[in-house]
């Protein structure tokens, strides 16, 4: 008899293992299966000399289904070209890679059709339990799925879905943004936004900047989605400069992108002409002009809060559903030189 299987085609199976190794099929099932705790070391340490030599790969999707574990997390992106989304991927996959889970990623590229797509398959993998950082525009689908699987929400509300929400305390970071920029002397503030359409971050930004501003006299604002005419509107607020010293206020990386390119093109003195402030920390941001003064979000702690307030649920946790908002950083650089 050989230790090695018929044919290099052929998949080894638990039985083969536990007839070269000499043990039963339990106790090669307790090995594989994170019960090695109860087998003696050096029967351990046997079974391990066997699969390797033998090749032997579990096929853990038919372990878990049999179990009714996949040891699966579904996670639904808007846009994986975000970085923002792929920070806080990064913090889940580390967390579920702790955690002994594997991450199944699916992005919609922020188009309905896919999300709904996307959702059917996350379905089929069978998912213990679901992270959501999108448009939400089927609102049905994922009540229907929350029912059967825990879910959490990353920087985004759902309407009507009752579950953890995890990201970042907007209303502060915005305060932290006009503090600094009053600070430094500036008085005509733009924000500039990617399109609301609904998205509930971006409106509580918008809604938390409106506020802020009212508060402060002598400040004026104004608001635009870099989805219009960028360049002309940039310069009908530059053109308008008698309020006194000017700052853009670009609510995340997309838009810090669009208004830093913008800027070029119309060939301003980077950062002497108009000041400019972020919320989302790029790698980028320190390599243009003196710096970009950014708010940093703390993405990958984001992600790793996410999966732990999943896995308490798929621990049986059944407290209220909870939002958690984490603080962000003003991180400053020459772009929010003082214009005083």
């Amino acid at each position: 008899m050989t230790d090695t299987a018929s044919s290099p085609r052929e998949r080894v199976t638990i039985s083969q293992v536990a007839r070269v190794a000499g043990v039963s099929k339990a106790t090669v099932s307790r090995y594989i299966g994170g019960d090695r705790q109860l087998l003696a070391d050096a029967t351990a340490q046997h079974l391990a000399e066997v699969i390797e030599r033998l090749g032997y790969r579990p096929n853990q999707m038919a372990r878990g289904l049999k179990r009714g574990q996949t040891r699966l997390i579904g996670m639904l992106v808007a846009d994986i070209l975000n970085p923002y989304s792929v920070a806080v991927m990064r913090g889940v996959e580390t967390a579920c890679r702790e955690h002994g889970y594997s991450l199944v990623l699916c992005n919609t590229n922020r188009d309905d059709e896919q999300e709904s797509h996307h959702l059917r398959v996350l379905q089929s993998y069978n998912v213990e339990g679901l992270i959501v950082n999108t448009l939400g525009h089927h609102q049905g689908e994922l009540l229907a799925l929350h029912r059967d699987i825990p879910m959490v929400l990353v920087d985004r509300q759902v309407p009507q879905l009752n579950a953890d929400m995890v990201g970042l305390d907007n209303t502060d970071a915005v305060e932290q943004a006009l503090d600094h920029l009053q600070a430094r002397g500036y008085r005509d503030i733009l924000a500039v936004s990617e399109p609301l359409d609904g998205t509930s971050s971006r409106l509580e930004r918008v809604q938390a900047f409106t506020a802020s501003i009212n508060r402060r006299p002598g400040m004026r604002q104004q608001i635009l989605e870099c989805a219009t005419d960028l360049p002309a509107c940039l310069g009908n607020f530059l053109g308008a400069s008698g309020h006194g010293p000017q700052a853009i206020f670009t609510f995340n990386g997309v838009a810090t992108l669009a208004v830093t390119r913008a800027l070029h093109e119309r060939g301003c003195r980077l950062f002497e002409d108009v000041g400019l402030l972020a919320l989302d920390e790029l790698d980028w941001h320190p390599l243009v002009g003196s710096g970009i003064t950014a708010l940093a979000q703390p993405t990958e702690r984001i992600g790793a809060m996410a999966f732990n307030c999943l896995l308490e649920r798929l621990r049986g946790g059944n407290a209220a559903a909870q939002r958690i908002d984490l603080k962000a950083e003003l991180i400053i650089r020459g772009s929010t030189n003082p214009r005083l």
